[in-house]
């Protein structure tokens, strides 16, 4: 069990149930309001790590509901999540300090992957918490961007260092593809995805010579790092 505490306010009764308990399952404390009110009062009542918030509810809109969180706790990070998907109602949920701002429909893949992000970010652990990993012969260092192999150090660009840090935070699961250009590139478009399988082309010819480890390809999908 995941010692992280969510405060989940949404006012959708099916959606609130979906993110609870696939979140709970992924191993989170989460707990669901169903208005800005009750999840004001909530959070007053005991300190949460993250505060995934809906913008349209009744009797308190999301972004009311996180002044009055800001005004309580200056540093608990929140993700607004909304059918409003316009520029600036963006600009006005960051303005008020959202570490992120996810638009429905959504993969609750992508959520966890935000998730993850916003801890890292924040320096309070993500789900997977460690910087380093071991695939093969190779050791991963996500914080050098380096891949190290005894005496052999392959420096990462940026984005290669992203990339793989989520494809090891999935590893022998699926990497969906969208969430990642999402959260790496800002978008799904076409142009990032060309650009996405570049960086994946990089990636495999990094770890070519790791019989156990590789980058597959799930049509349709995404991407899974297998290690055998």
């Amino acid at each position: 069990m995941n010692d992280k505490k969510l405060l989940i306010v949404e006012d959708d009764p099916n959606l609130g149930q979906i993110l609870s308990e696939y979140l709970s399952m992924k191993g989170y404390q989460s707990f669901l309001f169903r208005d800005g009110q009750e999840g004001l009062a909530a959070f007053k009542a005991q300190g949460y790590d993250c505060c995934l918030l809906d913008v349209m509810m009744p009797k308190m809109d999301g972004f009311t509901l996180a002044k009055e969180i800001r005004k309580v706790d200056k540093q608990v990070p929140f993700l607004f999540l909304t059918a409003k998907s316009m520029k600036e109602d963006k600009l006005h949920g960051f303005k008020l300090g959202a570490d992120d701002y996810i638009t429905k429909p959504f993969s609750m893949e992508e959520l966890l992957m935000r998730l993850n992000v916003i801890f890292r970010r924040n320096g309070k652990g993500a789900h997977v918490q460690t910087d380093t990993f071991q695939l093969g012969s190779l050791l991963f260092d996500n914080k050098n961007h380096t891949l190290i192999r005894g005496k052999e150090v392959i420096k990462l660009t940026s984005k290669e260092a992203e990339l793989l840090y989520l494809l090891c935070q999935n590893i022998n699961s699926t990497l969906d593809r969208s969430a990642a250009l999402k959260i790496i590139w800002g978008d799904d478009s076409y142009f990032n995805a060309r650009s996405m399988d570049v960086y994946i082309a990089k990636l495999r010819k990094h770890l070519k010579d790791e019989l156990k480890v590789r980058i597959i390809t799930i049509h349709g999908q995404g991407f899974r790092l297998v290690s055998d």
